[in-house]
């Protein structure tokens, strides 16, 4: 825990950067950013986000930080489609199986790329927080999410707050599940 915590103490010095927001010395890289963590610690880790966006998002700040709980973003987006009071019927009826293929058509990346893209130009934000990364696996990857953000989002900052581990080339959701490799975020905080 006393790891997690220096290291956790680091991200709003690093967020107040002025190479941060412009994205300097990334070789022209967008500017994502995982902040890896031991799932174990994800209660912590929801409570520091909410410490920073308290510590940066006040009247005059120069840094808007908007979050976005991509398991609250699915609840939603069940909610818009008009299905998720059916959602534990088709799980009992149906199974696991044939609900998730069932989650997985209509939880595609897109969606939730176009809510983000609105919400952060219509709010003026300059820094993305993505959480909620553990609780809406398997139906939502991370990698799908971040390879398809560069798109929406290339000149606001990234940090995705990670449950497991990131070496720099690939995600290891809790430590267990190898996403597909993914190579053009950085490490906020080693």
């Amino acid at each position: 825990m006393s790891n997690l915590k220096a290291r956790a103490d680091k991200i709003i010095d690093k967020i107040k950067e002025e190479k941060f927001i412009e994205g300097r010395g990334l070789g022209n890289e967008i500017s994502f950013y995982v902040f890896d963590y031991e799932p174990n610690q994800e209660l912590y880790i929801r409570d520091y986000v909410k410490r920073i966006k308290r510590q940066l998002n006040y009247e005059g700040s120069n840094r808007r930080v908007i979050e976005f709980d991509l398991y609250m973003m699915l609840i939603d987006i069940t909610k818009e489609k008009r299905i998720f009071d059916r959602i534990f019927e088709m799980e009992e009826r149906q199974g696991k199986d044939q609900l998730f293929r069932a989650m997985t058509t209509f939880a595609k990346p897109e969606v939730f790329l176009e809510k983000i893209k609105e919400q952060v130009k219509t709010g003026n934000y300059n820094v993305v927080f993505l959480t909620g990364i553990g609780k809406v696996y398997p139906f939502v990857r991370s990698h799908n999410i971040l390879n398809n953000l560069q798109e929406v989002l290339d000149d606001v900052p990234v940090i995705m707050f990670f449950p497991g581990k990131y070496d720099g080339q690939s995600l290891q959701l809790f430590g267990k599940f190898k996403d597909d490799n993914y190579y053009r975020a950085f490490r906020l905080v080693d």
